[in-house]
């Protein structure tokens, strides 16, 4: 079915497409110059491309949009970094990231809320945390631990415009300078420390240079409560599509991090 859609219109010289993600519920490809999502649910496409018209930073240009495929051009410039990985970008590109991270924040708020309250994420968080340990995934030690720091992070915020999935390799750079911000599809009002977290999981030695970019005081032990909460709520996801956050430097070494 994708074939009639995409390869037509775009697929002409191009020697290879690359597989950039790819598990049950959606998958992006790589053709050229060219990034083609494709998603089951119509709706994170819809928030995303509003988003990205909402947002007063770089964004990939939104080339075509015939469902369930959402074509978008490359961004200029290298991701910021990679969970697992030690990011090579400058100071001053974390800086820049935090810079664009206020300017979204401090931005109109997009017209959709949260998909979830603070009792929804409460519940979720310890739905997660018992399967963890029912099923002998993680040690009911480090799993309590975190879950006492997550704690912090469930109280009423202030909402803003939020991106909902900053992770450092969704932010590029050219130098010291962002190019853009891509994968927008759970951009909602909520907590601006939740994007900053989620920007720095895995990369605390970049903390101090995200904050001072960003410009504001920040309470630093709410950025670690969102790194335990995001971890936790992340592992069974990622085993159940195949990823692995028992990789060096990935949640669950933020986790142990922890204690």
């Amino acid at each position: 079915m994708l074939s009639g859609v995409v390869f037509p219109a775009i697929m002409a010289g191009v020697e290879e497409v690359e597989v950039v993600v790819a598990h049950s519920e959606r998958a992006t490809l790589r053709v050229g110059d060219v990034f083609l999502k494709i998603d089951a649910d119509q709706t994170r496409t819809d928030v995303e491309v509003e988003a990205m018209a909402l947002a007063p930073v770089p964004t990939p240009e939104v080339l075509w949009r015939k469902p369930p495929v959402l074509a978008l051009a490359a961004l200029p410039g290298t991701a910021l970094g990679r969970l697992g990985e030690p990011s090579t970008a400058s100071p001053a590109a974390w800086a820049a990231a935090g810079a664009a991270a206020r300017m979204l924040h401090d931005a109109p708020l997009p017209p959709w809320l949260p998909d979830q309250s603070l009792d929804e994420i409460a519940s979720h968080l310890d739905g997660e945390c018992e399967w963890l340990v029912t099923n002998d995934v993680l040690p009911a030690d480090l799993v309590t631990r975190n879950r006492r720091v997550a704690e912090a992070a469930l109280r009423p915020w202030t909402r803003v415009f939020t991106h909902g999935d900053l992770q450092v390799a969704h932010v590029f750079v050219d130098g010291d300078e962002v190019t853009g911000v891509i994968d927008w599809s759970e951009a909602a009002q909520g907590d601006a420390l939740y994007d900053l977290a989620i920007l720095t999981l895995g990369h605390e030695e970049h903390l101090g240079d995200v904050v001072a970019g960003y410009g504001a005081d920040i309470d630093l032990d709410m950025i670690r409560a969102w790194w335990s909460l995001r971890s936790l709520k992340a592992v069974r996801w990622l085993v159940e599509h195949g990823y692995d956050p028992f990789s060096p430097g990935c949640e669950v070494d933020v986790l142990r991090s922890r204690m």
